[in-house]
């Protein structure tokens, strides 16, 4: 109690609506949601990077929250991310599994020195790496599943101070309560299942973005959740969904996952 003791009410009543907040995150739009409010106040950052499984043998799963635009887990490659989330991990353990901090410096190429071996990151993520300056590190350790979730956020700031580290320490169980709650979003492996080969067996056209909006539909996505994932707006999503139902010759989203789904390579 001697962190609580403290802090101010307003403080106490800030981390009381934090916890409340997060015990309420049931899809993957609620926890980005939650990162963005008063969490920011306590854990600034422009990315969190979440990574589970078993860091040993490489069998690794990941999911990356941001606000960022393209800074998703479904545009990101598993592979090229591997080095830097077992440096982090590494990292971490030697530290005796407590949050720890890092800054993130530049290297001659002015690419991001990540903990002295140069990040291999690519695409939107790799990119908005180049803008980080700090980062700040922690996980859970599952005795029942025998594997470690470790939790990194990457944030403009120069420097986490030793606050940042004590609130990591105090909010980690509910990160990964709320984030366990919620079904891992697809990767880049699997970016494109099934429902891309038959819209394009079917000839319908549809780009590459249509392909994209359509795969989140048959997942039940909401026009502002499809925004929020992709980086545009539900308007956008919107104008976008007319064009789709207009090739598949369809009035509406059930028609159109309708029609998908009765596609030859769907049966």
């Amino acid at each position: 109690m001697g962190f609580f003791s403290s802090l101010s009410a307003d403080h106490l009543q800030r981390y009381f609506r934090i916890v409340q907040e997060g015990l309420a995150v049931r899809q993957h739009f609620d926890f980005l949601r939650w990162l963005q409010g008063d969490l920011q106040h306590y854990l600034p950052h422009e990315i969190m990077l979440v990574a589970w499984g078993d860091f040993h043998s490489n069998s690794i799963r990941h999911d990356i929250i941001s606000a960022l635009p393209g800074v998703r887990t479904a545009q990101s490659e598993p592979a090229s991310l591997s080095p830097l989330l077992r440096t982090l991990y590494n990292r971490w353990v030697e530290l005796g599994r407590m949050p720890c901090t890092s800054t993130i410096c530049k290297g001659d190429t002015g690419e991001s020195d990540i903990f002295g071996g140069k990040s291999v990151a690519t695409g939107a993520f790799g990119r908005a790496l180049q803008g980080m300056h700090s980062s700040l590190s922690h996980g859970i350790s599952d005795k029942r599943g025998h594997n470690d979730c470790l939790y990194v956020i990457f944030s403009s700031e120069d420097n986490l101070d030793d606050s940042t580290l004590s609130t990591m320490e105090l909010l980690l169980p509910y990160l990964d309560a709320a984030l366990r709650r919620i079904t891992p979003l697809p990767q880049c492996s699997y970016l494109r299942p099934l429902l891309t080969d038959s819209l394009e067996s079917e000839n319908h056209r549809l780009s590459e973005r249509e392909i994209e909006i359509m795969n989140w539909v048959k997942k039940g996505k909401t026009n502002a959740e499809i925004g929020s994932i992709l980086s545009i707006s539900s308007y956008t999503v919107k104008n976008h969904l007319h064009q789709i139902f207009r090739k598949l010759d369809v009035y509406n989203r059930m028609q159109a996952v309708s029609k998908v789904e009765r596609s030859p390579s769907h049966g």
